[in-house]
């Protein structure tokens, strides 16, 4: 059986998909892109910025799961731009710091509200 994952600490699905969803003992997430959930506005700083809030989103999301960033066993970043990869690896960094989760990174064309950044996990539950 699956668990449908809802909740306003994260951002609302932008289309008809769950924000999250259990499956047995692990989560499986939706793409986080840098919506404060508090305004339904976006951050609209820097990559830096953008990369932080989305995981932000990701880390909170896991947490109305059951999980957290330590559970997380493979992210796929999405950029806009392979030229910040390294500037979404220093932030990655500041909430992933050991027992790093596999992960892809991939450069795409666009990205939903035309961010720089989106961000998805499988975790296992807590």
């Amino acid at each position: 059986m699956k668990k449908i994952i809802s909740t306003p600490k994260a951002p609302a699905a932008i289309g008809p998909y769950s924000q999250a969803i259990v499956v047995d003992k692990m989560v499986f997430t939706s793409g986080m892109i840098p919506i404060i959930p508090e305004t339904g506005e976006l951050e609209t700083g820097d990559v830096k910025a953008q990369a932080r809030q989305a995981i932000k989103n990701l880390v909170t999301l896991l947490s109305e799961s059951g999980s957290s960033a330590e559970n997380v066993i493979k992210t796929t970043v999405f950029i806009k731009d392979m030229n910040d990869f390294a500037a979404i690896n220093e932030v990655y960094s500041e909430f992933f710091t050991e027992n790093f989760p596999a992960r892809s990174c991939v450069e795409v064309a666009r990205l939903p509200k035309d961010v720089l950044v989106e961000i998805e996990a499988v975790a296992l539950l807590k």
